[in-house]
């Protein structure tokens, strides 16, 4: 293979692996409120659920809505599980918004595991000298991965504090169930949304966010780290050969 071919080889290499890194990080994120139960658990109390659940005259303790999330998250994200919201009344419309949800989490699932197979064995191919990652501006291809993955919700942040969040949130359901608007529950017939209130989508929010951030400033700082170290023993291998 010519030089001019094995670079272009190596750059398209790269591209995929800044790609597949990126999408790889999103899909994690996005887990992270899915797989994750106690995150949720810990609101039952911290969100006083109960209060919210009596306010609609149910009598409902900490375990019986921890049932009802399983049940639902259950149906979402495991395989041949009947729907179900523990003492919670549910519509077949409901129901079909869980399903789809069901079709995104699956998604997520798989994207996340591909990318994160695809990365990895780009990293070992790389590791091994099999392929070279090309370094735009002299920064590791996972310091550009981390760089785009960061910005989104920077981006998705300014995004909700101008429109706010309840047109932020019409909007998502807008984009990801078009067409559709059997997500607008009905808090007397499709009682669930009692013990999953706007707060706790907004902490889900603010999870996936801190996920995005913590990985990539991980990523980011571990490029910068081994670049320093990198430079040093330049600088000694240098000084040894004068």
């Amino acid at each position: 293979m010519t030089e001019k071919k094995k670079r272009a080889l190596n750059i398209s290499l790269t591209v995929i692996f800044i790609t597949a890194l990126v999408i790889f990080i999103l899909g994690f994120s996005i887990g992270l409120p899915i797989y994750c139960r106690f995150f949720y658990y810990i609101q039952i109390n911290t969100l006083d659920l109960p209060g919210k659940a009596a306010e609609y005259g149910i009598q409902a303790d900490y375990g019986q809505i921890k049932q009802a999330y399983d049940e639902v998250l259950n149906f979402c994200t495991l395989p041949n599980r009947e729907f179900g919201t523990g003492i919670f009344k549910w519509t077949e419309s409901e129901k079909q918004h869980f399903a789809d949800c069901k079709v995104l989490f699956s998604l997520d699932f798989w994207l996340t595991l591909c990318t994160g197979i695809v990365s990895l064995t780009l990293v070992l191919l790389n590791r091994f000298k099999v392929i070279t990652f090309v370094k735009p501006l002299k920064r590791r291809a996972y310091f550009w991965a981390a760089v785009i993955a960061v910005a989104l919700p920077v981006l998705i942040f300014l995004l909700v504090l101008i429109v706010g969040f309840d047109r932020a949130f019409a909007a998502f359901h807008a984009m990801f169930f078009p067409g559709k608007e059997n997500w607008s529950f009905d808090p007397d017939t499709e009682q669930i949304i009692i013990v999953m209130p706007e707060e706790f989508f907004m902490n889900c929010a603010i999870i996936i966010g801190a996920g995005l951030i913590a990985f990539s400033g991980g990523l980011i700082a571990t490029d910068f780290i081994v670049s320093k170290l990198e430079k040093k023993k330049t600088e000694k291998s240098v000084e040894l050969k004068q």
